[in-house]
């Protein structure tokens, strides 16, 4: 079965079934003209995944479990103390919000820096409020291309003014503009491609929708 067929089967996406591959759940076999051809025992694999992560149970322990280093009973378990310890924060959270309403806190009265503390205080005793250093995949795209942008920019401009100079008949300097032209042309290749896999880092992993795993 081609991928485009199990994607529509088993309602996970193509980029998330690349990716299991890519993290070893996954080794369909390969045909004559290179295309992957799934099995079923594949899609029964991928039913299990895809029943796993929405259980929200990370891929290393899938891993785990698919290796037999773990049984299913051993990672459920691991699991649950997990997703209790996720609700208790989130229920910290919530308590932290409710208090603030209740007593009818505005922006003009709100003590960022007593609160800040009091959280540093709960987080000390175990409680995780949310993890403000990790930036969201749009602001790191838009940074990655703005930092793209500005390095393309400089060189095109230089390459316009080396192209410049080539056409006011400096004939003798003729090799060493070709050079550097040559070597302007190269920089805008790297960037181009470092840009690309940039990306490609940022949008790597699996998809964050349960509908589409």
């Amino acid at each position: 079965m081609k991928i485009n067929q199990v994607e529509q089967t088993i309602g996970i996406t193509k980029k998330n079934i690349r990716f299991y591959e890519q993290e070893g759940l996954l080794k369909p076999v390969r045909i004559a003209n290179g295309y992957r051809d799934y099995s079923p025992e594949d899609l029964e694999r991928l039913q299990l995944i895809k029943l796993l992560r929405k259980l929200d149970i990370p891929i290393d322990e899938i891993r785990r479990l698919q290796e037999g280093s773990q049984t299913l009973k051993d990672c459920l378990e691991r699991h649950l103390i997990s997703l209790r310890r996720r609700r208790s924060n989130l229920e910290a959270m919530e308590r932290f919000c409710i208090r603030l309403l209740d007593e009818d806190r505005t922006l003009d009265n709100l003590d960022a820096e007593a609160l800040l503390r009091e959280m540093e205080q709960q987080e000390s005793g175990g409680v995780m409020f949310k993890n403000i250093q990790k930036d969201d995949k749009r602001k790191l795209l838009k940074s990655a291309v703005l930092s793209a942008v500005v390095v393309l920019s400089i060189l095109l401009l230089s390459l316009g003014f080396l192209v410049w100079l080539i056409f006011q008949n400096l004939a003798m300097l003729a090799p060493l503009f070709l050079i550097l032209f040559l070597t302007h042309l190269i920089l805008i290749v790297g960037t181009l491609l470092a840009l690309w896999e940039r990306i490609k880092e940022i949008e790597g992993g699996e998809m964050n929708e349960a509908s589409k795993y």
